[in-house]
């Protein structure tokens, strides 16, 4: 275990969480107030080294497996969304499949991804709608970019995050999702709750590992 003061949490930025795990060489810590699990910022890849692990992701727009893996977010967020609706695809990676999906529905969606798509023009833009999978666990300051939707989003927009829940602490250091190195925060539904409160947002989990966070209409 490191011996150096314990980080605040990226989430809620609660000072004096607990430590949770030491795993492979890495330590963990555990917040008490938005429940989140998350890396020791100190042990977080190099970015020569976090892009080399982003290119062994298979995301191949065109593999069926993986669609029907992204229509557990983007079937229930279709329902509450009409053809025609401006998006970003945020985090979209090397292979948008989520963004070919959405213009096949008649959405307009733009990208971005730090190392991708690292054009930032889309984020000065607001959209009716945006989308974040398998994404929210790479971030390394969460509060800042939950604040950067909350900005981008209109009036009434949706916000569509898929990320692995958390559920269980015994398990954790042998649990896939951690042994990714590029994973450094880990949600629980609680911490999603937490953060659409924070946001004034409304929050429905239609099933696992998917959270849709709609922000107020205008009045």
């Amino acid at each position: 275990m490191t011996n150096s003061p314990p980080p605040p949490c990226p989430v809620c930025t609660a000072p004096s969480p607990r430590h949770l795990a030491h795993a492979d060489a890495r330590d963990y810590w555990r917040c008490g107030v938005c429940q989140a699990r998350f890396l020791d910022p100190a042990d977080r890849l190099a970015p020569g080294d976090e892009r080399d692990q982003y290119l062994h992701h298979e995301n191949d727009p065109g593999d069926p497996a993986y669609r029907r893996f992204l229509a557990r977010l983007s079937e229930p967020l279709m329902e509450k969304l009409t053809p025609g609706m401006s998006s970003l695809d945020y985090g979209c990676g090397p292979g948008p499949a989520l963004a070919a999906m959405l213009r096949e529905a008649g959405m307009e969606v733009a990208l971005y991804d730090p190392y991708f798509a690292p054009d930032e023009t889309p984020l000065s833009k607001v959209y009716d709608f945006i989308v974040c999978t398998e994404t929210a666990e790479h971030f390394y300051a969460p509060a800042r970019e939950f604040a950067r939707f909350d900005a981008m989003l209109r009036p009434g927009g949706w916000l569509g995050i898929m990320t692995c829940f958390q559920t269980d602490d015994d398990r954790f250091a042998n649990w896939h999702y951690r042994k990714d190195p590029t994973h450094v925060v880990f949600y629980r539904e609680a911490t999603l709750r937490w953060i659409a409160v924070r946001h004034g947002w409304s929050c429905e989990i239609p099933c696992k590992d998917v959270a849709l966070m709609q922000k107020p209409g205008a009045n």
